[in-house]
């Protein structure tokens, strides 16, 4: 679905190539429709600034929002793991859904990160790739609701992105993962601190979920949402 494309290249650093393109991108979403309506008007005025605005000031942008704030980070386990050592074996086994499926990561990207995630997605059929979009929903509404405090029109890319994947995040879990630290990016002190917070721990049912291969990506996303909304015993 080429849908997944165009979200991929919205979340990418912009560039001439990317600025070009975007006047394009409303053609491609309004052949296949799987952005709602309720969102598109928002996805539209992001992809309306790409296309008008200064590509300095897109760049400078966005580097402020995903390069400096880890609380945005484009790296899905950053928000599940941490810096802990059950991100490598995530990404490995992400890594085995990709080569499962005969996709082929070319660039230096690591598996989790968003764009490539969903030019992976954009190969599968629209139920797989709903499927696997629904696992990180709540990471990806926790992304939307900070971007929604500093009013970036990239909180669009979010929202769509739990639209398409047509799942409810549980309300209780985005708030949790709300309340982590989410510093100005200006403010580096506070940025300094936030990147040497102790690693981010699940619990014995993240530790446990080492399986490889798609069940294995899904049981590592679930037992994320369920172990962040649970009470501490």
């Amino acid at each position: 679905m080429k849908t997944f494309k165009i979200l991929s290249a919205l979340l990418t650093y912009p560039s001439e190539d990317l600025v070009a393109a975007a006047p394009l991108f409303g053609d491609v979403l309004d052949e296949e429709r799987l952005v709602p309506p309720a969102v598109r008007e928002a996805l539209d005025v992001l992809i309306d600034e790409l296309a008008t605005s200064d590509l300095y000031d897109l760049q400078e942008c966005y580097g402020l929002l995903f390069d400096r704030s880890r609380s945005l980070a484009l790296h899905l386990f950053e928000h599940v793991h941490g810096e802990g050592r059950d991100r490598g074996q995530a990404m490995v086994d992400l890594r085995s859904v990709y080569e499962n499926a005969g996709f082929v990561i070319a660039a230096n990207d690591l598996p989790d990160f968003i764009p490539l995630f969903l030019e992976f997605l954009s190969t599968q059929p629209i139920d797989a790739a709903r499927e696997l979009l629904a696992q990180p929903a709540h990471i990806l509404a926790a992304i939307a609701g900070r971007l929604e405090r500093r009013k970036s029109s990239y909180q669009a890319v979010f929202d769509a992105l739990v639209a398409i994947a047509e799942a409810k995040p549980e309300r209780e879990v985005v708030e949790e993962l709300l309340k982590g630290p989410d510093p100005d990016p200006m403010d580096f002190a506070a940025l300094d601190a936030a990147w040497e917070e102790e690693e981010i721990k699940f619990g014995p049912a993240a530790q446990s979920a080492s399986s490889c291969g798609r069940e294995g990506l899904q049981a590592r996303m679930r037992h994320a949402s369920r172990d962040v909304g649970s009470p501490a015993g």
